[in-house]
């Protein structure tokens, strides 16, 4: 997806702030970056973690520097494997008005050999906040993976997917922060659902200030695509 048209979307459905998270990747996160200054847009930058375990995870940070140094301990850990567009599809690095400055060559749909714990330490090491991506899912969460969210305290909050049935998981996820994201592949779902805290400055130091006092509110899951 562009990534002007993500603010675009973004700015036009109201939202206070939004991340980037690329499977694997924060490559495209000074593209965002660049974008949402010119919006006026709040944004934090990470990817989407897959780990040795295959469990999604989120890695959020407050600048594209963090974010990319996340990517590049990422990719040391991951299969030396050539991407094959027609499989995965093309892995364009973009520029902020969307010039494509480089296809990347990893296969970014793989896993890394890094399980829960390390990726974890790593994130906080380097400033970020780690959560636990769409725990309902039944593939690539910590409850398919895993069978429940590990007690090791690697994760500062827990994701919901935009479908998932609150009633039936806010008890599978007792003691975490919780939160609901778009998990957008397309423009169309953008802002479909949201996360809101009364914070004053999306920051990853807010939003984990927000976390310890369980002060996150998600919206209404979406029931239809």
């Amino acid at each position: 997806m562009s990534p002007s048209e993500i603010v675009k979307r973004a700015v036009a459905a109201g939202m206070g702030g939004i991340a980037l998270t690329d499977h694997q990747s924060a490559r495209n996160t000074p593209a965002i970056a660049e974008c949402a200054r010119r919006a006026g847009m709040a944004c934090l930058f990470g990817l989407e973690v897959c780990t040795a375990e295959e469990v999604h995870t989120l890695a959020l940070f407050d600048t594209t520097e963090q974010a990319l140094a996340m990517t590049d301990w990422v990719y040391a850990a991951m299969p030396k494997r050539v991407n094959d567009p027609e499989t995965f599809g093309d892995q364009p690095v973009v520029t902020w008005d969307d010039d494509i400055v480089e296809l990347e060559w990893r296969i970014l749909a793989m896993g890394c050999r890094k399980m829960i714990p390390e990726v974890s330490a790593k994130c906080h090491e380097l400033g970020g906040i780690y959560i636990a991506a769409h725990i309902d899912r039944s593939a690539f969460s910590v409850y398919s993976q895993l069978g429940g969210i590990p007690e090791d305290g690697a994760f500062d909050a827990v994701e919901f997917s935009r479908t998932a049935d609150e009633t039936a998981w806010l008890p599978k996820a007792e003691g975490y922060a919780v939160t609901r994201s778009s998990d957008a592949h397309n423009l169309d779902d953008v802002a479909r659902v949201w996360t809101e805290a009364d914070i004053p400055a999306f920051t990853t130091a807010a939003l984990k200030d927000a976390f310890r006092a369980h002060a996150t509110r998600i919206s209404p899951r979406l029931t239809a695509f």
